[in-house]
């Protein structure tokens, strides 16, 4: 009888993987080729960098070379062209550095396969002592905006300010809505579809999701969306970093912040909703904080002359 129900199970495990593999042969959205997103997304001013890891790295230097630095990072499954609307702002004054993170847009999967909140810390300070940048200011949104909130308990030193825009690393009471695409990739079991079927709706409804306004997505963003998280291998590094666990380390330590700190927040933002930011501004003594009422999880894209002008501000030193 036991052995009955074993063949039996086994036969229908063998079925559902047939299934699956069936409609993951009609429904895959195949790999873009490295060299085929280059061409068309590392036009100037993007610029490649080789890190003592062995990792190539796409980043952009733009701006006022002789105005100070400032690095940005972008948010999870985004790339560093998220930043281009605060280059238009403020580059006049200030030298922009924006950088695709490890598993993502052009830089893509790194030697280690580490893609880890510690891991990301290192790169960042691997990236900036690579192109000569020693000290500077770091400004990061979402992932990036936590990966920055380490990078200030990491290296106190070699930073000036700290700016989080709807960064991600503290905990939140309220409800969370990333959008289906986002849903799916961190859902276990169903997560592993995801290196095979990414299609574009759900890049769509995800940038949709992280704008208030939304009729501000634009064919070309979603285009650029779908096509960069198809770079081959950056499936399979999402997926490694959907599966590791927070490891607590900044709601844990965000209170030894230092660094003069600017918390740029979206009210209508689901991703990483505002409760976050006041988190954040609670624990950092002297942190500024400012929330912008009908804007969403992006809003250096979706308000960028109001963001700019606070980081513009906060940057600026008094006279």
């Amino acid at each position: 009888m036991v052995g009955r129900f074993f063949s039996g199970l086994f036969v229908l495990i063998l079925l559902i993987a047939i299934v699956a593999g069936i409609g993951i042969a009609f429904l895959a959205d195949p790999d873009v080729r490295a060299v085929e997103l280059e061409a068309q997304y590392a036009t100037p001013p993007s610029q490649f960098v080789i890190l003592p890891s062995g990792a190539r790295v796409h980043y952009r230097n733009q701006g006022s070379r002789s105005g100070p630095p400032l690095v940005l990072l972008h948010g999870s499954n985004s790339s560093l062209h998220t930043w281009e609307p605060w280059v238009a702002q403020i580059g006049d004054a200030f030298h922009l550095i924006s950088v695709d993170l490890p598993g993502h847009g052009l830089t893509g999967p790194v030697p280690g396969d580490d893609y880890s909140q510690e891991a990301m810390a290192k790169f960042v300070d691997d990236f900036t002592t690579a192109i000569g940048v020693q000290r500077f200011a770091l400004a990061g949104n979402s992932m990036g905006g936590g990966v920055a909130a380490r990078y200030a308990l990491r290296h106190p030193e070699r930073l000036t300010h700290l700016i989080l825009v709807d960064a991600s690393g503290m905990p939140t009471r309220m409800p969370r809505d990333p959008g289906l695409g986002l849903t799916l990739a961190r859902t276990p079991v169903i997560q592993y579809l995801v290196l095979y079927v990414t299609p574009r709706n759900l890049f769509e409804d995800g940038l949709k999701a992280a704008f208030y306004n939304d009729t501000l997505v634009t064919p070309e963003m979603i285009d650029r969306l779908w096509k960069l998280n198809r770079r081959e291998g950056n499936r399979a590094a999402a997926l490694k970093r959907y599966q590791t666990p927070d490891d607590g380390y900044i709601q844990d330590n965000a209170s030894q912040i230092k660094t003069p700190t600017l918390i740029l927040w979206g009210a209508e933002d689901t991703f990483t909703p505002r409760d976050i930011g006041d988190a954040y501004s609670a624990a950092i003594t002297g942190s500024k904080m400012i929330v912008y009422n009908k804007a969403g999880h992006v809003p250096m894209e979706e308000i960028p002359e109001q963001t700019a002008r606070a980081v513009r501000d906060f940057l600026t030193p008094a006279p």
